[in-house]
């Protein structure tokens, strides 16, 4: 895909498999077709200093857009879809394109806002019991908060038939919840709890087989990787 002047953008994307909020930037460029170069950075070391000069952050994702560096996910993701206009999200220069961008930043902003940290708290929870509550907690607040939100879905958010931004920006959050509980680390009620609500339920099937959403998706080393890191946290919280 090529920009206003007819050039292709060099895209290096700094990016770890692993990570959820780096998945946004890796679904949105595999939405809009854009090519890229990948450079892995490993979390589980200190960031070389090389890497501090791009993001002194350390953290993933970022970009180098031609020469200019862009960080964190959410502004990586909308620059890329302002960049190149796509059903990912409806351009602002008319009053329902407006609209439509807004609602998508209020869902994506209700999910982490409301109920995105329940699910990382049922994992760390200590016994069957928390973690049985949080659950219930959880799903709860996805029924009160996220149910409404997706009332016209079809199959996808605001009744788009292709993946919107919305889902760009939740996707890595809700493939893990399903991961992890279908291995063990969140009770069966989670996900027995999110079936039950008719909007999500459909809509998070549709999300999560989504094929630029599955990708880069590796279940069995994030599922792995994500009982070794809260078996820390507990440990480290003893």
């Amino acid at each position: 895909m090529a920009t206003a002047n007819g050039t292709t953008p060099k895209i290096t994307l700094y990016t770890n498999h692993r990570c959820p909020w780096a998945h946004r930037s890796h679904i949105v460029i595999k939405e809009l077709g854009l090519p890229y170069e990948e450079v892995i950075i490993d979390l589980d070391k200190p960031r070389e200093p090389w890497y501090l000069d791009v993001n002194p952050r350390g953290l993933v994702p970022s970009i180098k857009y031609n020469d200019d560096i862009i960080t964190e996910s959410a502004i990586v993701s909308q620059f890329l879809a302002d960049a190149y206009p796509s059903h990912l999200v409806p351009q602002s220069n008319t009053a329902e394109g407006a609209l439509k961008r807004a609602r998508i930043n209020f869902f994506v902003d209700t999910w982490f806002s409301k109920v995105g940290s329940h699910w990382i708290q049922i994992a760390r929870a200590d016994d069957d019991s928390e973690k049985e509550r949080i659950s219930k907690e959880f799903v709860n607040l996805v029924e009160k908060e996220i149910e409404p939100l997706l009332k016209d879905a079809k199959p996808f958010f605001g009744g788009s038939e292709k993946i919107t931004l919305a889902e760009a920006l939740t996707a890595p959050f809700i493939l893990r919840i399903y991961a992890f509980a279908k291995d063990g680390l969140l009770p069966q009620s989670t996900l027995s709890g999110l079936d039950a609500l008719p909007n999500f339920s459909k809509w998070a099937s549709e999300t999560i087989k989504h094929p630029s959403v599955t990708y880069i998706w590796d279940e069995e080393a994030i599922v792995a990787g994500a009982k070794k890191r809260f078996a820390n946290l507990k440990a480290q919280a003893k």
